[in-house]
């Protein structure tokens, strides 16, 4: 798959909220990096948790600018989260399978932070995955 359609085939993922087609794109050995967490959350299960919840908590999600660099992407993002808004960074390195092996969050400003990280640790524990 070309990087062109690779690109809207994970803006359809997340704008149509494809959970099972999320989970396909991620690799056995998928690392997942937020702002909240000490260490990397390996594994697609945790991963696709995490991308899930997020999509539950985020209102009036959007990219904007995105730079893609062969199998590393760096995708801006702007997005609601209860009251506040924030901006961040979704950087993202592919395989050669086209499965994304890591997967890095970058959030600001910090009160929108840590909201997000409230509305996050809610919806995981809801799932019932207590991070």
């Amino acid at each position: 798959m070309e990087q062109n359609e690779r690109l809207a085939e994970w803006h359809r993922v997340v704008f149509e909220r494809d959970y099972p087609a999320l989970n396909g794109l991620l690799a056995p050995d998928v690392r997942f990096r937020s702002p909240f967490f000490w260490k990397a959350k390996e594994g697609p299960a945790i991963a696709g948790a995490i991308l899930t919840a997020a999509t539950a908590v985020f209102s009036d999600f959007a990219y904007h600018r995105e730079w893609l660099d062969g199998k590393d992407w760096a995708l801006e993002f702007s997005a609601q989260v209860g009251d506040l808004s924030v901006k961040g960074i979704d950087l993202i390195r592919w395989n050669n399978a086209g499965q994304i092996v890591e997967f890095e969050v970058l959030v600001r400003p910090a009160n929108g932070l840590q909201a997000l990280g409230m509305a996050m640790a809610a919806k995981l524990a809801e799932m019932g995955i207590n991070l």
